[in-house]
């Protein structure tokens, strides 16, 4: 996406996230030099403080174990075994908080069949607790597995949710095809680097598809969560709930990441919307940051900034 971001910019700042050298120099003192500030941590023992801190400040929760792209069969169902931890450790505490993940971390590149069975036992889980849970869109060549995955999720379970990326070409069609479900959608713009092919290449064009989905989403039955920290695509949302006369609440969350944006977050708490906030943690925060980073690398600046910032 030419417009959005300098390419091979990017392409670096992804290539250092794969980097096991660099990744391993980084991990050492990544943390203390502010990583903490957008990942709640490496283990769930260390989340649960920053959730409840979270649910305190007015945000429901969403958790976020950080990996993808596993090939390890006993791997994948130790991830799932975390997600159905975490949501037993919500219904305990009783917080406003779900769980998304990706369709890779649970086994999707080795079986789409396996990658089914270990998100069936957490949307069993999220049944039993009366919760939601989402799976996260990757890469466009997943669209179609992943949703497939959903639909045999949302039939049997009924709580299942997913992600609609705003700058894919097909996105719109998608969202058409799922609106008789009444779908639980996260909407984002993208964040993979893709051919002009498949994806918007102007950040006008991928503003302007998203806008449409959200326009989309809320004529229609469901949940639907904005994922965004774009201020002009927050003031469409309220001015369109306001037109259509919508509840702040009930129908829509908006959505932000945990330690980004966090100050036009909390605006619109006071201003009564729900506000979810994505909370991520676990030992491959590294990858996590500079993918935040590669999506738009004037993030570096506000990453240094905050992480050299005193607590």
């Amino acid at each position: 996406m030419s417009s959005l971001l300098d390419r091979p910019l990017r392409t670096a700042i992804l290539a250092a996230a794969n980097n096991p050298l660099v990744r391993s120099g980084v991990s050492r003192y990544g943390m203390k030099l502010g990583a903490g500030r957008f990942v709640a941590g490496e283990s769930i023992e260390e989340f649960m403080p920053v959730a409840r801190e979270t649910q305190r400040r007015g945000f429901a929760v969403a958790a976020t174990l950080l990996g993808e792209s596993v090939s390890d069969v006993d791997e994948t169902r130790t991830v799932a075994a975390e997600y159905r931890a975490l949501l037993e450790a919500f219904a305990r505490e009783n917080l406003d908080a779900n769980v998304a993940f990706k369709l890779t971390h649970v086994g999707l590149d080795i079986d789409p069949e396996l990658a089914l069975e270990n998100a069936a036992t957490i949307a069993a889980v999220a049944r039993e607790t009366g919760n939601t849970f989402r799976m996260d869109m990757e890469q466009s060549r997943y669209v179609d597995r992943t949703l497939w995955i959903y639909r045999e999720l949302r039939q049997r379970y009924g709580c299942a949710g997913f992600v609609l990326q705003s700058y894919l070409h097909r996105s719109e069609t998608d969202l058409r095809a799922t609106l008789a479900l009444a779908p639980n959608l996260r909407i984002v713009k993208g964040a993979y680097l893709e051919p002009s092919t498949v994806a918007f290449a102007q950040k006008h064009e991928v503003d302007e598809n998203y806008r449409r989905l959200v326009e989309i989403a809320l004529s229609a039955e469901g949940y639907t969560a904005i994922a965004t920290h774009d201020p002009a695509i927050v003031a469409f949302v309220t001015n369109l709930v306001a037109s259509r006369g919508l509840p702040k609440r009930g129908r829509f969350e908006f959505q932000m990441l945990y330690g980004i944006a966090e100050p036009l977050a909390a605006s619109l708490v006071r201003r009564g919307y729900r506000v979810r906030l994505s909370v991520p943690y676990g030992d491959f925060w590294f990858p996590y940051l500079m993918r935040r980073l590669a999506e738009r690398p004037a993030n570096l600046g506000f990453f240094l900034r905050h992480a050299l910032r005193p607590r």
